[in-house]
């Protein structure tokens, strides 16, 4: 009983220390600001907004709390040497990382790198007293952080499986041959409070535990203490050819079997050093294949989100709006509106327009099967019964692509502007115009060339030979090379 009041003790006064770090609201603040970023780009590509940002980072900090006390009742379990110092070093990991793949902001990878540059330093011959940096990289105790990784990433699945979907950010996308194309991002970041078991410093304080962690089953800490600090942890994917759902689901599914797997590796290398090395480079290929996994998915199929002029395809449902009432779900086509066959938004809307009272509405399910809906109209509705359409040509705004480092996300971010098919065809349109107008130039030139030459042989047929034979007349022009000044131009042949 006391050494359980003394954990609550400890944890009270971890959390109040907790609570006074400046780095819990930044993380806070940094999570609305992505949020807010994901409306930012959903009104320029749809002019609307799914949700406002701080009902998004709202649900989000809620969600990170609950995965912190998880989490934080796991780390009892297993403990870990984490310190100033260790955390001072991902923290300078993580930033170099970025420079090569945005995606490398992860602590699995920053941790898989510092468990690398520790062996390396150690097959080096390299000290603690050859300075104070060598000294920090050989004083991290690369398991712990990477079971922490482990167990964050574990979080990361199930937060992934629960919110994923619900907050997935529709998008339009460049898909091939310039044709754009509907998608989903699912993306998310969490501020996630976390109290952590590490050995206690110094001869004051710290609690006794009635249990072993896995990091000392040899017995040789005395006591124990709870170190309080904010992670951020996040993820972002995208998909075209699936439910955001089932995305989510198989998202979430990798990330917690990663997590597994990376933790085992980690805490079985506090019995077996060797297997240090191989969890820090799992954590990396691991990793990556799991992203190569998620893509693989992708390759090779067909768009679900893609206008084909049969029906109207559903992207995404505006929340509270007549469609989110008639049920709508990504995916599904409305056929037929108020009896009017339907191939595009433009007649979408026109036959939304020949009843006033009320919708009447043929809908193809996400299986091809069909239903209908009907719902009474009322003045003041969203436009298109807030309904957001799967893009067409005439889509004037794309998401950026992926980026690669960090330069390339800052130069990339948010949406770009690509020319509509109506824009297209007007640059076009006066291409040809130009054309025209240059031939008739070029034909009116010609025309009064050649005026200008038959006057000058008819003046010099006028002049009156002399001979034997007495005056002669020149003879009259040939209907065949006479020219009609009110003709038009010769027809240009078409190229082939």
């Amino acid at each position: 009983m006391n050494s359980l009041m003394d954990v609550l003790g400890e944890a009270g006064q971890a959390l109040a220390a907790l609570l006074a770090s400046p780095f819990l609201y930044l993380a806070v603040l940094l999570a609305w600001w992505h949020a807010k970023q994901e409306v930012v780009l959903q009104r320029a590509m749809f002019h609307v907004r799914l949700y406002s940002s701080l009902t998004v980072a709202f649900y989000r900090t809620l969600a990170g709390i609950g995965a912190g006390v998880v989490l934080s009742v796991l780390s009892l379990g297993t403990g870990g040497r984490l310190d100033e110092a260790t955390l001072v070093c991902l923290w300078i990991a993580l930033p170099v990382l970025a420079l090569l793949r945005l995606r490398y902001v992860c602590i699995a990878y920053g941790a898989g790198a510092l468990g690398v540059v520790q062996q390396i330093l150690e097959w080096s011959g390299v000290s603690a007293a050859d300075g104070a940096a060598a000294k920090a990289l050989l004083g991290i105790d690369v398991p712990a952080l990477l079971v922490l990784a482990g167990l964050l990433h574990i979080g990361e699945g199930l937060l992934v499986r629960w919110q994923g979907s619900r907050f997935a950010v529709p998008l339009f996308l460049e898909g091939k041959r310039g044709k754009p194309v509907g998608a989903f991002a699912l993306s998310g970041l969490w501020p996630v409070p976390l109290l952590w078991l590490v050995p206690a410093t110094g001869t004051a304080g710290g609690f006794s535990l009635p249990w072993t962690p896995l990091s000392d089953l040899d017995g040789s800490v005395a006591s124990w203490a709870l170190l309080g600090f904010p992670v951020l942890i996040g993820f972002t994917d995208r998909t075209t050819t699936k439910w955001p759902e089932i995305k989510a689901r198989e998202l979430g599914w990798g990330l917690i079997v990663y997590g597994v797997v990376i933790a085992g590796l980690a805490a079985g290398a506090w019995y077996w050093q060797p297997l240090a090395i191989v969890a820090a480079i799992a954590a990396f290929a691991l990793h990556e294949g799991l992203l190569l996994w998620g893509r693989s998915g992708e390759a090779g199929r067909e768009p679900l989100f893609a206008q084909n002029g049969r029906g109207v395809t559903v992207l995404a449902v505006l929340p509270g709006t007549p469609a989110a009432e008639l049920g709508f779900l990504p995916g599904e086509k409305i056929m037929k509106a108020n009896g009017q066959k339907i191939g595009n938004k433009e007649q979408l809307h026109e036959a939304l327009q020949l009843q006033a009272a009320y919708y009447k509405l043929e809908i193809a399910n996400r299986d091809g099967e069909v239903r209908f809906a009907q719902r009474a109209r009322y003045a003041g509705e969203p436009h298109q019964l807030g309904l957001i359409l799967a893009p067409d040509e005439d889509a004037d705004w794309v998401a950026a692509p992926r980026s690669g480092s960090i330069w390339q996300g800052l130069q990339r971010a948010g949406a770009k502007r690509r020319p509509s098919r109506r824009g297209a065809l007007a640059a076009k349109a006066a291409e040809e115009a130009n054309g025209a107008s240059g031939e008739l130039a070029a034909g009116e030139a010609a025309r009064n060339a050649e005026a200008a030459g038959d006057s000058a042989s008819a003046a010099s047929s006028t002049v009156p030979a002399t001979g034997p034979a007495g005056p002669a007349t020149a003879p009259a022009a040939s209907p065949e090379t006479k020219s009609d000044p009110n003709a038009l131009p010769p027809r240009r042949a078409r190229s082939k």
